[in-house]
């Protein structure tokens, strides 16, 4: 396709992301400020990558940890480790050069991978709520009612989903009727801006509240639950006051995953569904701020595993000690005191 040099971008070609027609502005920070960004999301990216990595390890290695429920951790870690492999190096570059260098395709598979790995973390963490609902309401029922089975069909339903959902809405038109003016209009070239209509706007809603809505309505009843059995559990067994004790244990801390979860993306999903009725109006800063608020999530699990996990010390521990290599490692007890 033949391009007209814009004559503005050949007397500032800095200022510009292409030196053609209708080319998007670029962001121009000093040296220093644009290394300091950059070192600050490669170390996020690090972080999200190696800390998910751990999880992922550390459940498949340890046979103690093939449970249910860390299967779903396990399948949430990939996603957000998945997040920062293939997402997240292209988002900094498309961050701080407020320019996207790598063509139309990559552009929509870039924005699919992104929208994919986010509705995969909050599929689960659904799932994951589910699963403690069950542990801690009904723990007799739980060991037959919740099976390792069970939760591989939810992880199954986890990425088929979203992954289904995320195809049809970034790969056939759908999205884009009824938004020609602006596709014609709005997006320079080196963009990477994909628009969306308000009936799109309006299904991302209930996409995001709907799962959260059952989240926070199964940890306030998990809520009312373990006060009732923490207030009980002296005339417990040891035994089974200690199993009671690391479930409710688990409910908390996966109950704050989730908070942490709702925190991070709350702002960026509501900004995408006004921005959709308000013809796009978030000004970028506004709009990279949220994104990355989101992406943030990606690596609060695993320092919220470090915190609030005896199991997730000790084999944080292991791995770095020689003792990783002895084959009778992966059948330690990593629950046991």
């Amino acid at each position: 396709m033949s391009v007209v040099l814009n004559q503005d971008a050949e007397e500032r070609p800095e200022t510009f992301c292409y030196q053609v027609n209708g080319s998007c502005p670029r962001t121009i920070h000093p040296l220093g400020i644009q290394l300091a960004i950059y070192l600050s999301c490669a170390a996020g990216v690090l972080i999200t990558v190696l800390g998910n990595l751990f999880v992922v390890f550390a459940v498949s290695y340890f046979k103690a940890l093939h449970t249910p429920t860390n299967f779903l951790l396990l399948s949430l870690a990939l996603a957000d480790m998945f997040l920062g492999l293939l997402v997240l190096p292209l988002s900094t570059i498309h961050s701080v050069e407020s320019c996207w260098f790598f063509g139309d395709s990559l552009c929509r598979l870039h924005t699919y991978l992104d929208t994919l790995f986010c509705l995969i973390s909050i599929f689960h963490l659904c799932f994951i709520s589910i699963d403690r609902h069950c542990a801690i309401c009904e723990p007799l029922l739980y060991p037959s009612k919740f099976t390792v089975r069970v939760a591989l069909r939810y992880i199954l339903a986890g990425w088929g989903l979203p992954a289904a959902y995320t195809a049809f809405l970034l790969y056939t038109d759908m999205a884009e009727r009824g938004l020609h003016l602006w596709l014609e209009e709005m997006p320079c070239v080196g963009s990477c801006q994909l628009l969306f209509n308000k009936f799109w706007g309006w299904l991302n809603f209930p996409v995001f509240f709907f799962p959260c809505f059952i989240m926070i309505s199964l940890y306030v009843k998990i809520f009312v639950v373990a006060t009732r059995q923490a207030q009980q559990i002296n005339n417990l067994s040891k035994s089974l006051a200690g199993a009671a004790k690391r479930e409710r244990k688990a409910a908390k801390t996966l109950g704050i995953a989730v908070g942490v979860y709702l925190l991070c993306w709350l702002p960026f999903t509501v900004d995408t569904m006004i921005d959709s009725l308000l013809n796009f109006i978030t000004p970028p800063l506004v709009f990279d701020t949220f994104i990355w608020l989101a992406y943030f999530n990606s690596a609060c699990n695993p320092i919220i595993y470090v915190f609030s996990y005896r199991w997730f010390r000790k084999a944080l521990k292991l791995l770095l000690s020689r003792e990783i290599f002895s084959p009778r490692t992966p059948t330690i007890d990593l629950y046991q005191d």
